[in-house]
């Protein structure tokens, strides 16, 4: 007589650990979602960026700025596996910062995601109340997630910088402000450090990434120094289309950003999403309508920064808020970002001479400090409680502790500025040491052909320039010699 037959598994076959390659603790669901994010966020720099930077310059810099984000995209990936995760992710240095050490190993990487430190504790300082958070999938994801937010805070800096800053001091400049500034940054705030035991809420990187790279690249261009007069004067994109592109890669790409920050496929990764939209389309808006409002006319380039504004500005909040703060905060970033870069930059001598090419500080240290000031406003206390392992978080307007919590954010995103503008200007001045920071003359004047003996188009036969006396067409520069105005002004 033959056995029974074992009664039928309820689990489905997809979710059964079958193998070793499918150990107990990995969520299939969770671990998909991750990596997607990611993959996601590696678009916005590659080729998102690549192809923002490439085409909103001036023609002869397009090769030059292109390679700019690229060659910092695929720097920062070996750097961050090599030292820089366990910096900011690892055991405990000092209070702002891991030790250094490779992530590497096949045991650490194929072992379950952990967030080492990120522990609070009741008043009575013995009773943990969250424990180590510990995502249901594999340290390689969590690694390469974390990789393309390092990568993309470079790529954004660069854009402070573009057309003139010396492409060999780029390639000094790219692991060293990885491991002195950017590691500082997300171990205080994410991997465990004094800033997130002290509660200051920074959802998806608006502190550690955007004001980060804004306060790093106003520095970094204090000491490249200008671009020249004539590339000041007149900087018109060479290929606008090109850079609405990249932009709404840019965009789309931000659902990875702020949706993968939860760690897990949950509603809070739901809501930030659809936050991210609101603010973004909202900020769009409000920035397009003042630029017919006072300058007459709808520019394209400036609805792409203010797409950028509110993309910023939410970045701290997106799973904290409601999506009515979520319009406010789109209202916000429209409107005062575009008074810093359109009214106060021009009347602030010092703005004007350090010359931020494309204008990050306002689109990034600005909107992302303002993102981080209203998360300490509106952060929802219900939304909190399914993200933040906080006692009690939050935003001023719920009452209770909000109060402080604006002041924990103002403080939190003081101590980023402070430490970028010191450890950004050292950088500086040791690369000044071996490399020049700025390109020479002949350079300069040139572009691209110069620096990497390529171009980016060849319109007038295999690469030769523009002879007014062959051709027919008036050449861009010549026919515009007045500077431009409004949006493309900082630009």
């Amino acid at each position: 007589m033959e056995p029974p037959a074992p009664p039928p598994n309820p689990v489905p076959v997809a979710y059964q650990a079958t193998s070793a390659s499918v150990p107990d603790w990995l969520n299939k669901g969770d671990n998909a979602w991750q990596m997607v994010s990611a993959t996601l966020v590696g678009l916005q720099s590659v080729p998102g960026l690549v192809i923002l930077y490439g085409s909103i310059v001036k023609k002869k810099w397009a090769v030059n700025s292109a390679f700019m984000a690229l060659y910092a995209f695929a720097a920062v990936i070996i750097c961050w596996v090599t030292w820089a995760y366990n910096m900011s992710f690892g055991d405990k240095l000092l209070p702002f910062w891991g030790k250094a050490g490779p992530a590497l190993g096949q045991k650490f990487l194929i072992k379950q995601a952990i967030l080492p430190e990120t522990t609070q504790f009741y008043k009575n300082h013995t009773t943990v109340e969250t424990p180590t958070a510990k995502p249901l999938y594999p340290m390689a994801s969590m690694v390469w997630f974390q990789g393309v937010f390092a990568a993309i805070t470079l790529i954004l800096l660069a854009g402070s910088v573009l057309g003139r800053m010396n492409f060999r001091a780029w390639m000094m400049f790219v692991p060293l402000w990885l491991t002195c500034s950017y590691t500082v940054g997300a171990f205080s705030l994410w991997g465990g450090g004094f800033l997130f035991h002290w509660g200051v809420m920074d959802y998806s990187g608006g502190y550690v990434i955007h004001l980060s790279s804004g306060i790093a690249g106003l520095t970094t261009a204090f000491w490249v120094g200008p671009r020249l007069t004539k590339d000041r004067e007149r900087f018109p994109p060479n290929n606008v289309l090109l850079m609405l592109a990249g932009a709404g890669l840019l965009w789309m790409g931000w659902a990875g950003f702020n949706g993968g920050d939860p760690y897990t496929a949950n509603i809070d990764s739901s809501m930030a999403v659809l936050n991210t939209n609101i603010c973004a389309a909202t900020s769009l808006l409000v920035w397009t309508w003042l630029d017919v409002i006072f300058f007459g006319k709808p520019s394209v380039i400036g609805a792409v920064q203010g797409m950028i504004t509110g993309l910023v500005c939410i970045t701290p909040a997106a799973g904290l808020v409601q999506g009515w703060a979520a319009i406010v905060m789109g209202i916000l970033s429209g409107s005062i970002p575009w008074f810093t870069m359109m009214i106060v930059h021009k009347r602030w001598t010092l703005l004007q001479k350090i010359d931020d090419t494309l204008g990050v500080f306002h689109t990034h240290a600005v909107a992302g400090y303002l993102g981080g000031i209203l998360t300490g406003f509106f952060a929802e206390p219900e939304l909190c409680a399914l993200f933040l392992p906080v006692t009690n978080s939050r935003g001023g307007v719920y009452g209770g502790s909000g109060g402080v919590q604006i002041l924990k954010q103002l403080a939190g995103g003081a101590f980023i500025i402070g430490w970028n503008v010191v450890v950004t200007s050292v950088v500086c001045v040791v690369i000044g040491l071996v490399v020049p920071l700025r390109m020479p003359e002949e350079q300069l004047l040139i572009g691209d052909d110069a620096v990497h003996g390529e171009e980016a188009y060849a319109l007038w036969g295999d690469g030769e320039k523009y002879d007014s006396t062959q051709h027919e067409f008036i050449s861009d520069d010549t026919a515009h010699p007045q500077p431009s105005i409004g949006a493309t002004q900082v630009v």
